[in-house]
């Protein structure tokens, strides 16, 4: 398996993918300012290689789902070798307020609904999504053994190829283990905000898939830009003649061979500079750099 690869369930796809949470409109709501410009940006990344995306249904809700299909599947397939991930466990309310979504009836018609905005008869990867108090919900009480059953009875339906968990500890993600395999952990980690590193460290032992949501920060604008504007980061970034956030995407891939980055943008300049980051190599005067 090529060095820049690694394996997402069965199947080995380019360290470097595609978050399609940026492209529907404002707050991840209704349809996105120039839809030109997102099916743009769709079509350029697959053209550069990109071979996983990552995509939900209640981006929207539909949107990124339908931008996806109407961007990629040619001729009614989409290209081959393309993983498209989607994620189920939460779903969007009337005035766009985020809910969770996790009794075994919930998460089969999010599967299906996956399926029909997507237009695939089987879906390669779906990652469970646990919402609770870092989302700054309530727990929806549901028993993670049955909202895996759930999804491990549609996998055995041959509706699904591969399961991830996301927003998982390291003692839910070896309860998930025991019950099927575990394809991938999604889960919130980034230079700026480390607090996940025991479970990035537990897939690296497991062997497993690490994708961490939010790789530029804290998933919204300040966030972001509190983590480009650090000092560290700035001065390694001159040293490669890069941008920060090329170099903070360099660093993630930096945590191991297992780790996948899903940066997104709504800009086919900033995908071309984040594919670009996988090929940044930092040394030890980087590294030191970025953790003062």
């Amino acid at each position: 398996m090529p060095e820049d690869t690694f394996l997402l369930g069965s199947r080995p796809v380019h360290r470097i993918g595609f978050g399609a949470m940026r492209l529907p409109g404002p707050g991840v709501w209704g349809p996105p300012n120039d839809r030109d410009a997102a099916i743009a940006v769709l079509r350029r990344a697959v053209e550069l290689g990109v071979d996983h995306i990552d995509t939900a249904q209640y981006y929207g809700p539909d949107v990124a789902n339908e931008l996806i299909r109407s961007a990629l599947r040619d001729g009614g397939s989409y290209p081959d070798g393309l993983l498209i991930a989607t994620k189920v466990g939460g779903r969007r309310g009337p005035d766009a307020e985020w809910l969770p979504a996790a009794t075994p009836a919930e998460l089969r018609a999010a599967v299906h609904d996956n399926l029909r905005s997507l237009g695939l008869e089987r879906l390669g990867l779906v990652n469970l999504r646990l919402i609770g108090e870092a989302d700054g919900m309530a727990s929806p009480g549901v028993p993670l053994a049955e909202m895996l059953g759930a999804l491990i009875e549609l996998r055995d339906d041959g509706l699904i190829e591969a399961i991830g968990v996301s927003a998982v500890s390291v003692d839910e993600l070896h309860e998930a283990r025991a019950m099927t395999e575990i394809a991938c952990v999604q889960n919130h980690f980034s230079l700026l905000d480390r607090s996940g590193a025991d479970v990035l460290e537990a897939c690296r032992e497991l062997g497993i898939a690490f994708v961490p949501f939010f790789p530029l920060g804290g998933g919204d604008i300040v966030g972001t830009q509190r983590l480009l504007e650090r000092e560290g980061l700035r001065a390694v970034a001159a040293r490669h003649d890069a941008t920060p956030a090329q170099v903070a995407l360099a660093w993630m891939l930096s945590r191991g061979p297992h780790v996948l980055a899903i940066p997104g943008t709504t800009s086919v300049a900033h995908l071309e500079e984040n594919v670009a980051a996988g090929r940044i190599e930092l040394d030890a005067e980087d590294f030191s750099l970025l953790e003062a």
